[in-house]
């Protein structure tokens, strides 16, 4: 199907594109001119299209108003009884108000869902009879509109059922074992609008592009995408042009091309399609919209890596990935992607059980450790344990001692040979998975394993490990303590100490990441997150 655009930067001129399928979405940031373009789209080919608008009423009466086919089609079209091209009764049209003017049509629209059925049962009628005079069997009947959309229904809403008899929309639903029938004015505004949109999309006539300003509008989450497939499958001659903001209905839209709005001006649209990537097509969505230079970090968005780093960077769009390995490949995801080359792009990870050679590494991919194992050892920094000791209002420095006394002979000496293990073996895995064995045939692959087994020398691992763990346990060195010392629970257990529940002890620091202590907190934290990162401590 074709579609006539404006072009990017130059309204003057259009152009016509391919769609694959028949659906397009139209995504961009609030303000982006996503809604004038649809009516730009409108204007242009007033006979092919049918836009619904964002402002639309959900309201209609008990009866559905009698309308012939002629007159219900018109009044749905071109909001008059009487065909016209121009769309001024449908809109109300004056000026600027066009892309926002309320719909409300909703009387309109079920006038022609009746109007159709009952002419789609006169045309089988009327086919039938004349078969019946030349003695020729007619064909069986054919789905009639209203069982289209009950279809439909049924899909979006299996346990509400709804029908149109009589004049009315009727809709019922199981209570306690019985059905319960109520009229369709009372249905919920998610099934409204489904009724409201199912019904716009299956009495458009033939071949139309339907532009849906924000598609989302009081659909749930979990029908959203669902609804919009079934409609689609259902007029597969018609060209659907969504019109939305919303990353996760855009991204759920599979195998749908997509145009990123940048911007507009007033007279030209800035916009661009949006390619394949690596990334999350939602992620790139987000990213597509975001200005700020963007942070990848490990953790979800409830994990303390997020919700610290949101404080600590607040000039960033920081992206939480869940594991290491999501952070690596996303970084480098981003920074290879040519329509985010306009974006400043790092990852942090943890420095975990990681040589300096492999940090030095990551480097060169704008990707960062942290100066200490785990993020979570950023709330047990000496200087922090300073600033939240004077927050408690402590004249004293006794429980600083306790708290690196506990951390480094109840729980980092006492789990040494399981650290030293563990970093053993990060460093065997890393080993592993950064070395290429040839594919070229089987005995190349059998002499690359047996090489690569023999440069990796287990004894020369363990010990330079075990040395670097003792050393620093020998030295009590409390700084080099946090920076190999991998126990996600030492931060929820040291609360105590200051008088601070164990479990709210982070929860205590991020919040005071938000009041006049936020400077304190942050240069007790500078030191150990990476310099390359450009941070604004005001």
């Amino acid at each position: 199907m074709k579609l006539v655009l404006p072009k990017s930067k130059n309204a003057n001129q259009t152009e016509e594109i391919e769609i694959d399928n028949n659906s397009l979405i139209i995504i961009g940031s609030n303000g982006s001119g996503k809604s004038k373009l649809g009516c730009w789209i409108e204007k242009k080919q007033p006979d092919n299209v049918h836009r619904i608008s964002a402002q639309r009423s959900l309201n209609f009466g008990t009866y559905i108003q009698q309308k012939s086919y002629e007159q219900a089609t018109n009044l749905l079209l071109y909001g008059r009884e009487n065909k016209q091209h121009d769309h001024d009764s449908r809109w109300n049209w004056d000026g600027e108000k066009f892309a926002y003017t309320s719909l409300d049509d909703y009387e309109n629209v079920l006038s022609l869902l009746v109007a159709l059925k009952n002419f789609q049962q006169e045309k089988y009628i009327a086919e039938c009879r004349n078969k019946d005079k030349l003695n020729v069997p007619h064909d069986a009947v054919p789905e009639m509109v209203d069982e289209t959309l009950k279809n439909i229904w049924n899909s979006v809403f299996p346990h509400r059922g709804i029908d149109v008899l009589d004049g009315k929309v009727l809709a019922n639903m199981m209570e306690n074992g019985d059905t319960k029938e109520y009229n369709g004015k009372e249905m919920s505004d998610g099934e409204r609008v489904a009724l409201y949109l199912i019904a716009q999309a299956l009495c458009v006539p033939k071949d139309k592009i339907i532009i849906i300003d924000e598609p989302e509008i009081h659909l749930h989450r979990s029908i959203m995408n669902r609804l919009w497939g079934e409609i689609e499958k259902a007029r597969p001659d018609c060209l659907f042009v969504y019109i939305t903001h919303d990353t996760q209905f855009a991204a759920n839209h599979k195998q749908t091309k997509k145009i990123w709005m940048r911007g507009y001006d007033g007279a030209n649209w800035e916009y661009e399609f949006v390619l394949e990537s690596q990334l999350p097509e939602q992620l790139l969505l987000d990213l597509l919209g975001n200005r700020k230079p963007v942070i990848f970090v490990e953790g979800t968005t409830d994990s303390y890596d997020t919700k610290l780093y949101s404080e600590i960077y607040k000039d960033y769009y920081i992206v939480p990935c869940g594991s290491c390995s999501s952070v690596i490949s996303q970084t480098k995801a981003m920074r290879n992607n040519a329509q985010l080359h306009d974006l400043i792009c790092y990852g942090i990870i943890d420095k975990d059980y990681r040589t300096e050679y492999e940090c030095e590494q990551y480097k060169t991919d704008g990707i960062y450790t942290l100066k200490v194992a785990e993020v979570e050892n950023l709330f047990l920094t000496e200087e922090l344990l300073g600033v939240v000791n004077s927050i408690m209002g402590f004249d004293n420095i006794e429980n600083i001692h306790e708290t690196k006394k506990y951390i480094i002979e109840e729980r980092f000496e006492k789990q040494i040979n399981r650290q030293i293990c563990q970093a053993v073996v990060s460093e065997i895995k890393y080993l592993l998975t950064t070395t290429t064995i040839s594919n070229n045939s089987e005995e190349e692959s059998k002499i690359a394993l047996q090489n690569l087994t023999q440069t990796i020398n287990y004894d020369e691992i363990k010990n330079r490990h075990e040395e670097k763990f003792r050393s620093i346990l020998r030295s009590r060195e409390y700084k080099k303590v946090l920076e190999v010392f991998n126990a996600k629970s030492l931060s929820t257990s040291t609360g105590n100490f200051f008088g601070i529940n164990n479990k709210g002890y982070c929860d205590f620091v991020i919040r005071h990441l938000r009041t006049e202590k936020r400077s304190d907190i942050l240069n007790a934290i500078i030191p150990y997150l990476p310099e390359e990162i450009a941070l604004n401590i005001d």
